[in-house]
């Protein structure tokens, strides 16, 4: 086990893309009430104990929020203690000076408690919708992120790409709080993303959301060896996988299970995958990504997940399709007061 693990240092935090709910009636919900409803959700995230609340950026029926930068600046000033973040923002088919920008002003509005995961997005509806060729689908992300890592970085920025208009001795506003402004890079499966992170002396957020999570060791590993080359201490490893909470296993599953295979399969007709079945559902439960179960349940595989992979971050992303927002609520409450006392309980006693 990676001796950089240790309970005071493990954050906890929830994901949410703005997933368009139903309502009572078994509905969709108009985007305006999703979007309410997310802010809702991030004032008890808040409000019962998580560490970091992040918001997805999406450009489709299915999600709500597009601009997280948004929904994180009306969260800055309805909360007071969470850190708030995107998970993620498509750098590749946005500006990385308007990026900053945004970003620059959550951070101030929230007393230095925001922060960015950049990445390039496992949907690419935005490349065509802000004009992206999506052949250019690598060099955009490497020449942006080489940008954005200036501005957070330099005063005055001079850079030239050939992704958008040369910077010249260019100062950019709002200046960051002297906290800073954190950034992550999400990493989906790439280890060339991971070596590129270290480069640039940011930490990693690895995106787990199919598959046993001991499938990541090669990278966690990987991403430690790199840091080691630089000569400098490792920055945490964070992880990002799909879960839920409710009361009882049984509950949990059955709660979640027709809103996660609806949306699933939704989008496997749109990338070629066959239909979900329950008994696939229950194997991602019990042996894959899926932290789903009683607070129990739940905390004891993310301190599993934290552990084996020695992340010092982990993000459960509690938002599924169609799910409604009450249940949604319920699960935030139960993550924030009852499972992340028990993980850190038990990460305390794995290091011991």
């Amino acid at each position: 086990m990676p001796d950089t693990l240790h309970p005071t240092r493990l954050e906890l935090g929830l994901d949410t893309f703005g997933d368009v709910t139903h309502g009572a009636d078994g509905r969709a919900l108009p985007d305006d009430q999703v979007l309410r409803n997310v802010l809702a959700e991030g004032i008890l995230a808040d409000q019962t104990g998580a560490d970091f609340f992040g918001v997805g950026e999406h450009h489709r029926a299915d999600f709500a929020v597009s601009t997280p930068e948004t929904m994180l600046a009306a969260l800055a000033v309805r909360t007071s203690r969470i850190r708030l973040g995107s998970a993620v923002t498509v750098l590749s088919s946005d500006d990385p000076v308007r990026v900053f920008q945004r970003f620059s002003t959550v951070a101030a509005l929230s007393e230095g408690r925001a922060e960015v995961i950049l990445g390039r997005g496992s949907f690419t509806e935005s490349f065509p919708l802000f004009g992206y060729d999506l052949s250019d689908y690598e060099q955009l992300f490497v020449e942006k992120l080489d940008l954005f890592v200036r501005l957070l970085r330099e005063k005055k920025v001079s850079w030239q790409g050939t992704t958008r208009a040369p910077l010249k001795n260019q100062s950019v506003f709002p200046r960051l709080p002297e906290s800073g402004l954190p950034v992550w890079i999400g990493v989906g499966g790439s280890p060339e993303s991971v070596v590129r992170a270290v480069a640039h002396d940011l930490p990693v957020m690895l995106a787990i959301i199919g598959g046993a999570p001991s499938r990541f060791r090669p990278f966690a590993q990987l991403y430690r060896e790199a840091w080691e080359q630089t000569g400098q201490a490792a920055k945490p490893l964070g992880v990002h996988s799909p879960g839920f909470v409710a009361d009882t296993d049984e509950a949990a599953k059955d709660v979640v299970w027709p809103h996660f295979r609806d949306m699933m399969n939704r989008i496997g007709r749109e990338r070629g995958w066959s239909p979900m079945s329950r008994e696939q559902f229950e194997r991602e439960v019990t042996h894959g990504a899926l932290h789903v179960g009683s607070p129990e349940t739940v905390a004891k595989k993310i301190a599993a997940t934290v552990t084996t992979l020695g992340a010092q971050r982990f993000d459960m992303k509690y938002s599924h399709g169609t799910l409604p927002h009450e249940a949604n609520l319920r699960c935030i409450e139960l993550y924030g007061t009852k499972v992340i006392p028990m993980v850190r309980e038990m990460v305390a006693e794995a290091v011991a």
